[in-house]
């Protein structure tokens, strides 16, 4: 990340480009799994004796995203026959950088790093390499191309909401942009509005707001109220990031204009699906990441690496357009049943493990 720390916990959610919400509640049925070994496909001898283990360190532990992310990683190391060793900086950046110095020093087959703040992990990062740790970091930059950068697809997540949004609009019409700057899946997500814009003339962005504080939602709300106000016209918003949303549908919802604009999001969270389905919600579209599935992925980057299986430096794992109106039709009112409508958020090619099947 290029911008200072700003508040905390706050920061890395933007950082991430994920959601934070109410913890999440068990799976209501297992999480899908890479499974058992493939006919033909011998399973590696260390992994066969369930004698690897993968040290998970993470910034933040806690919130809808966080929680669920969790889970996938746990259900594929137990389908792999990995340990995973977890630790958490629970938002404290120093505290994680601590546990990761305990991972590299302790020798474990493999390290994952999930989120964080850049200047604070890439020295050990690069110790881990030195060491020959093989090392996957989770949307944060390890600063170097000798350990896995797994990230969403930034940019595919915006151009689906966009898409939605040039749908519903017809290509033209007023847009409130919702955005800071500095944050790497934040200005990713920017450099496709950019190109949108230029690529629909039609779609004129007349106000620009966002902060990112302890409470990003209910800041962002006061500002929304505010540019809807200046400009009556609008009637979109773009948000991609569920707190900028969150915040955007309740200024929306105050003013009394929910029939009028409609926003379009990214990420997504039990908390976000019980936004985006309440009645006369503004919030049509959001393009996200099933945060289960990239848990899974992770552990699978890390696997096919102690195996000694060649892994891309750079893995992206795309996103899915989920819609109100398919949220609704399904009934889905929570992070876990989301792959029932929407089965594209299961990404089995990403990282597959060839000695276990899909």
């Amino acid at each position: 990340m290029n911008l200072a720390r700003l508040v905390g916990v706050a920061a890395l959610l933007a950082l991430a480009g994920c959601s934070q919400g109410t913890p999440a509640a068990a799976p209501s049925a297992p999480l899908p799994t890479t499974g058992t070994a493939a006919p033909g496909a011998a399973v590696p001898a260390k992994f066969a004796a369930g004698d690897v283990s993968i040290a998970l360190v993470r910034q933040l532990s806690s919130g809808d995203y966080f929680e669920q992310w969790l889970a996938g990683a746990q259900a594929e190391a137990k389908a792999l026959k990995v340990k995973l060793e977890i630790s958490s900086g629970d938002g404290n950046n120093d505290k994680q950088a601590l546990n990761l110095e305990q991972a590299v020093t302790g020798k474990v087959d493999a390290i994952i790093v999930d989120h964080g703040f850049a200047q604070t992990v890439q020295p050990t990062i690069k110790k881990a390499v030195a060491a020959k740790i093989p090392l996957v970091a989770f949307d944060v930059d390890p600063g170097t191309t000798e350990a896995v950068a797994l990230t969403q697809d930034d940019h595919k997540i915006a151009e689906q909401a966009l898409s939605a949004l040039k749908a519903d609009t017809g290509g033209s019409g007023e847009v409130v942009y919702v955005y800071v700057a500095g944050f790497a899946p934040l200005d990713r997500r920017n450099e496709t509005w950019e190109q949108f814009k230029k690529d629909n003339p039609g779609i004129k962005q007349v106000a620009q707001i966002g902060v990112v504080n302890s409470s990003t939602a209910s800041a962002v709300a006061d500002q929304a109220k505010a540019a809807l106000q200046a400009h009556p016209g609008a009637k979109a918003i773009f948000a991609p990031y569920d707190e900028f949303a969150k915040g955007a549908a309740l200024a929306v919802k105050e003013l009394g204009l929910a029939g009028k604009v409609k926003i379009y999001g990214a990420d997504v969270s039990t908390a976000d699906i019980g936004v985006m389905t309440e009645p006369n919600s503004p919030w049509v579209a959001t393009s996200a990441t099933d945060p289960a599935n990239v848990g899974r992925v992770a552990v699978r980057a890390a696997a096919l690496l102690v195996a000694g299986e060649k892994v891309d430096s750079a893995l992206t794992v795309p996103p899915s357009l989920i819609t109100q109106k398919g949220l609704r039709d399904a009934g889905i009112t929570s992070v876990e049943q989301l792959t029932r409508a929407f089965p594209g958020l299961v990404t089995p090619d990403v990282a597959r493990v060839p000695w276990a099947a899909s």
